[in-house]
């Protein structure tokens, strides 16, 4: 038994161990996050626990008498809550599922398991507790595709699907933190793409991101060879698959511990760089159905649909009450994941061209660039071969170096102060101007010193007086 439940057998020996520790435990997986209930309010014990452990403890629902304790060096964290009910096992028929519906008396003992949550573990299948238990909490429906792939369960009860299905539209009035919460496990599972398939099913798509059932349907040029909704989860499997490390990532090359470093780092809503960058890849094409056209000649065209994408996907993202920090992340990728489509036709680049496309793309340039990659890998209709090895062959390119704008964002090779100063110019708009232009410069190779510089920036002025119209 893990430490703090060892000394929770101490404090608290009524108590029990249910829910996703226990069934994680019985599964051979490890877990750090503990919930137990207990005969009476949880906060004599949670108190007990944390002087005990030297941990920190603290109340999570005063109406509930939820507690938390966590470990000073979060390795571990226990909830603490009342059973629900006048025994454990009207708590135990209260639950989701029946793997979740197993307790453990922290005393020791045998496994109460009133439901059969034992053999659904073995069978590695998923069935509702009870027939109203998709309607006490509809997020159950959500939760029912998490489990099913963080588990890797692929055996769901018939009737369990059904009930799943009749109250998936409740799903509309579940608070969108919450939704958000079960739907980034979802997506950044291991089989993200199998748990968005059973979000389909059950309804909760429709519920809960309408803008994707959307794009089924609609249909694209000769030079796709799928739906929208089906490019769509093409380009998410390409996404996991460039930023997985595997055979998908190959061509990252010598750039490949670089990339991975920086997907690692944490972003927003608990969720890294390359986690996040799962739902640029989802939501990259959400307008398509709103600017779809077909011209006079027949060539079906999208014009737009990036800049109006980002608007919805920055709306989606409210609506779930995410950070703005991830909806700007997420609002980028969309924004510019057609940027690097577009020079392939103008390769080979100038250096202008590059610092152009990196300036355009920041702060997501180097995402925004493997974002490019995957929908260029998952579009496979007309002359794809030829165009999918131009377009690597260009990212590889940009995308090292995009890692080098990341390590060392460049500057303009003189301040805005001695600019004004030796140019006579009061701060405004038009240093800014001249400063932008002559760090472009000096990124293209241009200018190399400040005299340079000065002298650029005396060029482009024209001989004029400082601030007279041109």
């Amino acid at each position: 038994m893990s430490e703090p439940l060892a000394a929770l057998r101490s404090v608290c020996p009524d108590g029990w161990l249910v829910g996703g520790a226990l069934r994680d435990r019985l599964l051979g997986r490890a877990t750090f996050d503990y919930d137990v209930v207990v005969p009476a309010d949880g906060r004599r014990a949670a108190r007990a626990l944390g002087r005990a452990c030297s941990a920190h403890s603290f109340e999570l629902s005063e109406g509930f008498g939820a507690w938390r304790v966590i470990a000073r060096d979060r390795s571990w964290q226990v909830d603490i809550l009342p059973v629900e009910g006048d025994s454990i096992e009207a708590d135990l028929a209260r639950r989701d599922f029946t793997i979740n519906a197993i307790a453990e008396p922290l005393r020791g003992g045998e496994l109460m398991d009133p439901f059969g949550g034992v053999e659904d573990l073995r069978g590695r299948r998923l069935r509702m507790v009870s027939p109203g238990a998709f309607a006490a909490d509809p997020l159950r429906t959500l939760r029912l595709a998490r489990l099913a792939c963080e588990l890797e369960f692929d055996d769901v009860d018939d009737a369990t699907l059904t009930a799943a299905r009749e109250s998936a539209g409740a799903l509309t009035a579940v608070a969108g933190e919450r939704v958000f919460a079960e739907l980034k496990r979802v997506v950044i599972s291991d089989r993200a793409l199998g748990g968005l398939a059973l979000m389909d099913t059950v309804g909760a798509t429709d519920a809960i991101l309408p803008e994707l059932t959307a794009l089924r349907g609609v249909e694209q040029s000769p030079y796709h060879h799928l739906d929208v909704l089906d490019h769509t989860r093409a380009v998410l499997r390409e996404t996991v698959a460039v930023t997985d490390d595997g055979e998908g990532a190959a061509w990252l090359g010598e750039h490949g511990s670089a990339v991975a470093e920086l997907l690692a780092e944490p972003l927003a809503n608990e969720l890294t760089r390359g986690q996040a960058l799962r739902f640029g890849a989802l939501f990259h094409d959400i307008a398509k159905p709103q600017t779809r056209s077909v011209t006079s000649e027949g060539r079906v065209t999208f014009i737009g649909h990036d800049a109006l994408g980002a608007e919805m996907a920055r709306d989606v993202l409210a609506r779930l009450r995410t950070s703005e920090r991830l909806a700007d992340y997420v609002a980028g990728l969309v924004r510019h994941h057609l940027v690097l489509g577009f020079l392939v036709h103008a390769t080979p680049l100038d250096r202008r061209a590059i610092y152009r496309y990196l300036r355009a793309c920041e702060p997501v340039e180097v995402e925004v660039t493997l974002l490019s990659v995957a929908d260029r890998l998952a579009t496979r209709g007309r002359g794809a071969d030829e165009a999918i090895a131009r377009h690597l062959e260009l990212a590889r390119q940009l995308l090292g170096e995009a890692l080098h704008w990341r390590r060392e964002p460049p500057r303009p090779p003189v301040d805005g102060r001695a600019l004004s100063r030796e140019l006579g110019l009061l701060p405004g708009p038009e240093v800014g101007r001249l400063l932008a232009e002559l760090e472009e410069a000096s990124f293209a190779g241009e200018i190399k010193s400040s005299e340079e510089a000065l002298a650029r920036a005396r060029e482009m002025l024209g001989g004029r007086a400082p601030g007279e119209d041109r």
